[in-house]
Order: structure tokens, then sequence, then C-alpha cells
């Protein structure tokens, strides 16, 4: 028998990832529609969308019976001048979400939620390469190492401090995203320190198979993201000099179950493997093209329950 899948959902489900976007729908709007979606718990968001105010997000996540399974860390994590903001945004993330009412714990679980989940993002150099192993530049070893220490930096406080496990997230525009970026972090990253948050819409965006690469790195797997990837519009996007997320307000991302992933064959990696714990659905998008948000999460949750999760 399978252990206990939590499906849960993240805010980026209604555009969210860029706090700078004027047409962001408010926290309380995400809020109130995971719980009328049937979600029971979400993410957080990027760093300042939520308030950081035990007392009103506590009330918020009890009034709506929700609970927040992990942080973000979405930032620069490769300039070395960047440290002091990533441990700010680090201390005051993991104060919140530890004094925030507790995800449950279930069996198969390595780590309790919350976790933090840590992103690097910020180069245009990269941004415009996604997808793109071939063009996309590479860290000189330097570079690398200046931001694993930085890596190591959020994590340690976030263990330390905090009991909170870092999981790091390969994501399509940022300097860890492509298959050898991938095994050079698995490699250099302490697994007592940290872990990884795996999505299987980035590794498919990124050029990998995600059941294969979630078998490959499975001892390392602390956390799941699900997206799905509509190949008609992926081709087109691959054909364009585009950012990641103005691929994403094409429609690259789709409701899960209409795109590519074959998510029969990450169903039977995960029960496999005795994957226990939570999995959030992520759909980027414009947050402009918010009119379909709750029928797409509804599709993307009966393709999972009709595929065994």
């Amino acid at each position: 028998m399978s252990n206990l899948i939590t499906v849960t959902c993240a805010p980026c489900c209604w555009g969210v990832d860029d706090i700078s976007n004027p047409n962001l729908p408010s926290w309380t709007k995400v809020l109130d529609e995971a719980a009328a979606a049937g979600f029971g718990g979400l993410e957080l968001g990027p760093y300042g969308y939520m308030p950081l105010n035990v007392s009103i997000m506590s009330e918020a996540l009890r009034e709506r019976r929700l609970a927040i399974v992990a942080g973000t860390i979405f930032d620069d994590l490769v300039s070395p001048s960047n440290r002091d903001n990533l441990l700010r945004q680090t201390g005051e993330i993991c104060a919140l979400i530890t004094a925030l009412p507790r995800p449950t714990t279930h069996q198969g679980q390595r780590f309790p939620a919350p976790f933090l989940t840590v992103m690097d993002w910020g180069h245009d150099e990269r941004d415009y390469a996604a997808g793109h192993s071939d063009r996309a530049p590479r860290l000189a070893e330097a570079e690398w190492s200046g931001m694993m220490n930085n890596i190591n930096a959020i994590a340690k406080l976030a263990r330390d401090e905090f009991r909170v496990r870092a999981t790091i997230h390969p994501h399509a525009g940022g300097y860890i995203e492509f298959d050898d970026e991938l095994a050079r972090l698995v490699h250099d990253l302490d697994p007592d320190l940290a872990g990884l948050c795996l999505d299987t819409g980035h590794l498919a965006y990124a050029g990998m198979d995600p059941a294969a690469t979630l078998r490959k790195y499975w001892k390392r797997l602390d956390y799941v993201h699900f997206k799905d990837i509509d190949p008609v519009v992926f081709e087109e996007v691959m054909g364009e000099r585009i950012r990641f997320f103005e691929a994403c307000a094409k429609g690259v991302m789709c409701p899960i179950g209409r795109g590519n992933i074959d998510y029969v064959a990450v169903r039977r990696l995960l029960t496999e493997t005795g994957y226990g714990g939570y999995i959030t659905i992520e759909q980027e998008r414009d947050p402009q093209n918010g009119g379909s948000i709750l029928d797409d999460l509804a599709s993307s949750r009966a393709f999972l329950k009709s595929v065994g999760f």
C-alpha cells in the first residue's frame, strides 16, 4: 500500500511569481480560492506577497482550514553581495512558517513540513535561454562555489535555528536548471543540510524525463512539485527569444493531464519508492489570465485522482 500523499497548490497558480507585478490578485483571494477548491494547504509564495505577520496569517489560515506547506526563496543565489538579503528572507520566512498551524506529517515523509524551497532567479542571460541547454551559459567554478556558499548558508540557518528543511529546486531560467547542473548540485550539496524539491514541469522544460529523474535522485528527494507542459505551445516558445514567464503567459504550462508528462509513470515511481507527504500543483500563468484558475485546478486534481493520487 502506498503512503499518504496530500496534494496542495501554490500562489503561482494565480500568476503570483513577481511581487512587483501590478496585476496580482490579493493574497486573501488566493487563500479563499485555494480553500474553495478543496485544498488543505498551499505554499506561502514569493517573499513579500503574503503578510509576514504571525497573528494575521494564523487567523486567515484557521478561518479557511488551510496550512502552509512551504515557504519560498526565489532570488539571486549566485551573487555573494546578495547573502545578507537571502539570510534576512530565510530568517523572516522560517520564523513565520514555523509559528503557523503545522501541516500533518505523513508516513513516508522524511522531514516534516513546512519546507523552505530555494530557487535561483534573476539573470537575464539565463532567463532568455530557459529550456535551451545548448545556449545557456554556465557558471565558472568560482561563481558556482559562491552560489553553493549562499545555498549552504540559507540551509544552515533554516535547519539550525528553525528546524526547517531546505529543499533546492531546479528552475527554468536560473543557474540550476539542466541535467549537468542538477548533478553538480547533488554532488556538492551536503544531504544532512538540504534536500531536493524536484518539479516535473521544470525537469521536462529542461529536457529531462521527470519520472526517470525522480528515480535517479530519489534518495535526495524531500518534496515534489507537479505541473504539465502543453507540447504545441512549448514547441512555439522554444523557437522564440522569450523569458520563461513570458512563455508561461502564453500557456506553456497547462492543467495536469492535458500535457505531455507521463503521470502514470510518475505515480508508479512514487508508489515503488514509498513517497509520502506533500505534492504541490503549480501552473504558472499571467495573473491577468485568471478566469480559468479554479477550473484548471479542478481539472488537475481530477486527473491526478484518476491516476491514483
